[in-house]
């Protein structure tokens, strides 16, 4: 891999992605709304492709090139009903399979993992959201990664653990989150995989 496009690169753990997929000497051409969302430190080193997930044309016109998409789309913490996420799941997958691109990586969230009655209800609706988006994902037949992490934090990086279809944990860096976003793109172990991550447990003695 040597290009990749990013949706949801300004977010917090989108831009841990975008940070490590350049660190790696990637090309990243990130998606964006408003230029007012872009870090100033991306301007000079990523390709800017504005538009909305939601808009299947900017969506074929991010993904020109590249040889691999990872998603980290977030609702800054509104929790009402939306179905931009799926939309912009349904386009993205809808172009690249006309682009014939088949790695992506898609972020959601480990309530998916969990029996509905332990999902606190104020996540509900969003939760139902990443539902939609796991079963496309699960359906369009290409080489993804789902990632499933648990709460999110803005913490120094320790190291992660990765187990398909549980959560090993309730709670992971967003560096090291943003860092699987962008190896498992290279790592065929986890394609078509539902990926369950967490902070790795400290190695006792």
């Amino acid at each position: 891999m040597q290009q990749i496009a990013i949706i949801g690169g300004t977010g917090m753990t989108g831009q841990c992605a975008a940070d490590y997929a350049l660190e790696k000497g990637l090309t990243v051409r990130l998606l964006y709304r408003t230029e007012a969302t872009v870090p100033e430190r991306f301007k000079s080193k990523v390709q800017l492709v504005q538009g909305d997930v939601t808009n299947y044309e900017d969506v074929k016109r991010l993904i020109e090139g590249v040889d691999g998409v990872s998603v980290i789309l977030g609702t800054r913490n509104k929790l009402e009903t939306t179905t931009e996420l799926s939309q912009g799941t349904e386009n993205l997958i809808k172009a690249m399979k006309e682009a014939k691109l088949s790695k992506f990586s898609i972020v959601m969230s480990s309530f998916l993992l969990r029996p509905l009655n332990e999902v606190p209800a104020v996540f509900h609706r969003l939760n139902e959201e990443h539902q939609r988006m796991l079963d496309l994902t699960k359906a369009s037949g290409l080489d993804y990664i789902a990632i499933l992490p648990p709460h999110i934090a803005d913490e120094a990086a320790s190291g992660y653990t990765v187990i398909h279809d549980e959560a090993p944990g309730r709670l992971v860096s967003k560096y090291d989150l943003g860092k699987f976003i962008i190896e498992s793109l290279d790592q065929p172990e986890h394609y078509g995989k539902v990926c369950g991550i967490a902070k790795a447990a400290p190695k006792t003695a």
